[in-house]
């Protein structure tokens, strides 16, 4: 009998908030799912926002994620499907806000997520981690617990200086602890060229980073801030909007870097 192949799984990390983190998650998983692929979406933040972003209602009874990693609850039971053919997602809520206290008193705290997700892994082609905006013990536990991780950068100087430091306390914590997630790579969003800054903080990451930054830019664009309030990706809200083209090639160019032959 084939042995069935595990999903590679993949992290969004940034320890800073606003940088289209979650945007990102959601519509490069949605357009994995649309090009054939079983995804599953993880969501580690608090807020939710993976989920509202994807249909699912804050009033919903469904367990989620924290049900999952704190409470032992079987990954299965709580997987919820989304509109978005092939797309599962593992829903946020606000039972994730105490989860970095209650981890740090467990044993092997920084594999609970990955201990929680092993029996589906060969369910899904590829897993998406939606991390909160914070190095805790749940971003921690996405690098433990991924393969690969990918940085949303916003083009400004803050963003700038927190990305650096983001990169050496990962290296912190390999050394701390051993195997963690690879870096995939760092991709900028939110990309406003009608300010001078843009294109100089770009040429500047790029020749700091060199081949870690990722050709394809997310620029900008309404269509894909209007999209979460009408709980769909930009697919499913503009598919031809220049946005949902940006998230297209963004994942095509993921992919190649994660995915097996």
């Amino acid at each position: 009998m084939t042995k069935k192949r595990k999903a590679v799984a993949l992290a969004l990390v940034n320890n800073k908030g606003g940088v289209g983190k979650t945007t990102t998650a959601v519509n490069m998983a949605a357009a994995m799912a649309a090009e054939g692929r079983r995804v599953l979406l993880v969501d580690l933040d608090a807020q939710g926002s993976a989920g509202l972003s994807l249909g699912l209602s804050r009033s919903a009874p469904v367990a989620g994620t924290a049900a999952v990693v704190l409470e032992g609850l079987p990954v299965r039971d709580a997987v919820c499907p989304s509109a978005a053919e092939g797309l599962d997602v593992l829903p946020g809520n606000m039972a994730l806000a105490s989860a970095d206290l209650l981890l740090a008193d467990m044993d092997g705290r920084e594999a609970v997520v990955k201990t929680a997700l092993a029996p589906v892994l060969t369910d899904y082609d590829v897993v998406v981690l939606d991390c909160p905006p914070s190095l805790g013990l749940l971003t921690v536990n996405a690098l433990v617990a991924a393969d690969f991780f990918l940085v949303p950068l916003t083009l400004d100087y803050l963003a700038l200086e927190g990305l650096s430091n983001l990169l050496a306390a990962v290296d912190r914590i390999r050394t701390g602890i051993g195997k963690v997630a690879d870096l995939a790579g760092i991709v900028l969003v939110m990309a406003d060229y009608r300010q001078r800054v843009t294109s100089e903080l770009e040429s500047m990451v790029r020749r700091h980073f060199g081949k870690a930054v990722l050709r394809t830019v997310v620029r900008v664009n309404v269509r894909v801030k209007e999209a979460p309030s009408f709980g769909l990706t930009i697919f499913d809200y503009d598919r031809r909007s220049a946005g949902a083209e940006a998230y297209r090639l963004l994942t095509r160019e993921v992919t190649r870097r994660i995915m097996p032959e």
